[in-house]
């Protein structure tokens, strides 16, 4: 079946970097997006960015704007995220999701709209 499997979270100081890793399988039809979320302890999923499988396009969060970058391996079905600057509200468990619904483009989708989720994976950002 179909599965996401998030890797590369840990513990950074503020101001440091870390990539994380989403590593697609079993699909047997093409997605349209990856997203990228987060939540932190008490608060509601929030989408960090996401990047269509079809064309390439991406879209952030205002909040890691020039920060974060996300992109893709359409050979390894992997999608990537590239955190920069990271600060200690940076701090959450990240997941990656799927989607089947909505444009084929990338956009801010909200988590309903995903279809399959990885189980996380912790960024910790503190001195």
């Amino acid at each position: 079946q179909v599965q996401l499997v998030e890797s590369g979270g840990g513990l950074v100081q503020p101001g440091g970097s870390l990539r994380l890793t989403c590593a697609a399988s079993g699909f047997t039809s093409d997605y349209y997006a990856i997203g990228w979320f987060r939540q932190a302890p008490g608060k509601e999923r929030e989408g960090v960015s996401c990047i269509s499988k079809s064309d390439g396009s991406t879209r952030y969060a205002d909040s890691v704007k020039g920060r974060f970058t996300i992109s893709k391996d359409n050979a390894r079905n992997t999608v990537y995220l590239h955190m920069n600057s990271l600060k200690p509200e940076d701090t959450a468990v990240y997941y990656c999701a799927a989607r089947y619904t909505g444009l084929n483009s990338a956009a801010m989708y909200p988590p309903a709209w995903y279809n399959y989720w990885g189980q996380g994976t912790q960024v910790t950002v503190s001195s």
